[in-house]
């Protein structure tokens, strides 16, 4: 005798997406086409720009510029004694003044271009990973603003005094406003983008995108790269003036090591 089919339905399974809490955050930005994400992405510049203007204008006044144009120029007074640049084209002293309200307005707009960043890159982070846009945000800025202090008490000094100083006995140094200038803000805007390497590597680090023991591993690679950064970006061909750029570089890709170390995911722990 066969039996008869029972009515018993057996329970359903579990839905497979489902996970267990806490497992994974969800990212909570949704899926964006290449068209959202280049619209995105001009929104973001959009504010930088707006950020560099707004800045550039609190250099536009004329005693304001000059006065960063003095200060600018005491690096190598201190190292050559009546010390004196000069202007040989109509519009070079026009062009040092929009350089200058340039590179005000972008450190004064550092703040906002991080976190402009930041936030283009915040739809593909969990809502922990998001708690570190302002702090990365505050810390770049300041790292910003540390670097051109240094490059300014440290770096320019040692520059000035090597470069002005090798073969004054033949040669009185005495360079174009604009030679002299662009050299200096180059070195600022440099050093100021160097210290921000160890907020730069943290945050990544936070988010998952490097590890510090991979970024450990790269040190060679990192020593090497530094000097080749340096001597495409400084104008120089003394090893002197690239030292004092690549040296700053190793030390704080470093503490940017240390930096991600201490702020490494706890699942990793």
């Amino acid at each position: 005798m066969t039996s008869a089919p029972t009515d018993e339905q057996t329970p359903p399974e579990p839905d497979a997406e489902e996970e267990p809490d806490g497992e994974e955050e969800e990212r909570d930005g949704g899926e964006m086409t290449l068209l959202g994400h280049l619209l995105e992405l001009r929104n973001r510049v959009t504010w930088m720009a707006g950020a560099i203007i707004v800045g550039m204008c609190i250099f536009f006044p004329p005693p304001v510029n000059f006065a960063v144009w003095e200060f600018l120029l005491e690096p190598a007074r201190a190292r050559i004694d009546n010390f004196g640049a000069q202007a040989i084209e109509p519009l070079e002293n026009l062009g040092v003044y929009f350089r200058i309200a340039l590179a005000g307005g972008l450190a004064v707009a550092m703040p906002m271009l991080v976190y402009q960043a930041m936030r283009f890159v915040a739809p593909a982070l969990t809502k922990q990973e998001k708690r570190w846009i302002y702090p990365i945000a505050l810390g770049a800025s300041f790292a910003f603003i540390a670097g051109m202090a240094f490059c300014y008490f440290v770096v320019l000094p040692a520059a000035y005094g090597f470069l002005f100083q090798f073969g004054s006995d033949l040669a009185s140094p005495n360079p174009r406003i604009s030679s002299y200038m662009d050299l200096t803000l180059r070195l600022l805007v440099i050093l100021g983008f160097v210290f921000e390497m160890p907020i730069l590597i943290m945050g990544l680090a936070r988010i998952r995108v490097v590890h510090w023991r991979k970024l450990l591993g790269w040190w060679r690679i990192a020593i090497i790269g530094a000097f080749v950064v340096s001597a495409i970006a400084t104008p120089t061909i003394d090893p002197v003036t690239q030292s004092l750029v690549a040296g700053p570089m190793i030390v704080l890709y470093m503490l940017g090591i240390g930096l991600a170390w201490i702020v490494r995911p706890t699942a990793e722990e």
